[in-house]
C-alpha cells in the first residue's frame, strides 16, 4: 500500500497543494495532477532533458525528481513562460533561429536556457569563473543531457547564445 502526503509548492507563480504518493515524481504531479503538458515524457531516466523544469530557478529533470522534494519550492514549467500574445525572450529566440522542428524536446531546451539565464543574472561572472569567459562552452555545458533528434544543435545553441549575449551585454555601452 502506498503512502500519500500533501505537498504545497508554487507552480508558475500559483500556489498549489496536492496529494502525492511518496513514489511520485515531480513530472507525475505536474502532468497528471496539474495538467502541465509542456513537461514532456521522454526517457524517464534523466537522459534526454524533455522533462526539464526549474525548481527555485535551478534546472532539474522532473522525471527523476521526487515530488516530495518540491514541497515549499517554486517550480517553473514551459507553461509558465510567456503567452501566445507575448513570448518569453528565449521562446522568441528559438522561433527566430528555427531552433525546433517536431518541438518535443523544445520545452526542455528552453528551460535549460532559462536556468542559465537565471545563473548569469545572479552572477554575470559565472561564465568567466566556469569556462574562462567562453560563452559557447558555458552553453554546451548547460545543454548537456538534452537530446534533439531533428534539428541538430546549431540553431538551439545560436538561440541560447543570442539570449545570453543580450543579458551579459545589458548595461554595457
Amino acid at each position: 500500500m502506498s503512502e500519500k502526503r500533501e505537498i504545497s509548492m508554487r507552480v508558475n507563480g500559483e500556489k498549489v497543494t496536492v496529494q502525492a504518493d511518496i513514489r511520485d515524481t515531480l513530472q507525475d504531479i505536474l502532468r497528471e495532477k496539474l495538467e502541465k503538458r509542456g513537461v514532456k515524457h521522454g526517457c524517464e531516466a534523466e537522459g534526454c532533458g524533455a522533462c526539464t523544469v526549474l525548481v527555485n530557478s535551478e534546472n532539474v529533470y522532473s522525471c527523476m525528481f521526487p515530488a516530495m522534494n518540491a514541497d515549499g519550492k517554486d517550480v517553473t514549467t514551459i507553461d509558465g513562460l510567456g503567452s501566445e500574445q507575448e513570448l518569453d525572450r528565449i521562446q522568441y529566440e528559438f522561433m527566430n533561429e528555427w531552433a525546433f522542428q517536431c518541438g518535443y524536446c523544445t520545452p526542455g531546451f528552453i528551460m535549460a536556457v532559462k536556468a542559465m539565464e537565471s545563473e548569469v543574472r545572479k552572477d554575470p561572472r559565472v561564465v568567466e569563473s566556469i569556462h574562462g569567459g567562453d560563452l559557447d562552452e558555458y552553453i554546451k555545458d548547460g545543454l548537456t543531457g538534452h537530446i534533439c533528434r531533428c534539428t541538430g544543435y546549431i540553431p538551439i545553441h545560436q538561440a541560447a547564445r543570442k539570449r545570453l549575449d543580450e543579458i551579459m551585454n545589458a548595461g554595457r555601452s
